[in-house]
Formats: C-alpha cells, sequence, structure tokens
C-alpha cells in the first residue's frame, strides 16, 4: 500500500462521510429537531437593556 491508495481510501470514506451527513440531514426523523431550532430565536425574549436603549434613540 503506497501513499496513492491511502489517499484514494481518505477520499471514499470522506465522500461516503460527506453522503451519511447528507441523508442524516434530509431525513425525516431529523426534522422535527431542526423545526425546533429553527424557532428558537423566535421564542427567546428580546435583551431589556437593549431594547430600551433602542426606545431613547441612542
Amino acid at each position: 500500500m503506497d501513499i496513492n491508495d491511502l489517499r484514494s481510501l481518505v477520499t471514499v470514506l470522506s465522500f461516503l462521510c460527506f453522503i451519511g451527513i447528507c441523508v442524516w440531514a434530509y431525513s425525516r426523523a431529523a426534522k422535527p429537531a431542526f423545526e425546533e431550532a429553527a424557532r428558537l430565536p423566535f421564542l427567546e425574549d428580546d435583551d431589556p437593556v437593549l431594547a430600551n436603549d433602542h426606545k431613547e434613540g441612542n
């Protein structure tokens, strides 16, 4: 096994990892968790200090 075989093996393993991540990201099992994470910015309260500064015009 020379360096070119190792490079080929790493390329194939990286591609398989990429395909695995794509399958996981678009799977139906992951969808509820992603939708909940997408709603997080809207559920958090605004920072009262920043809201007061904005009202005062600073």
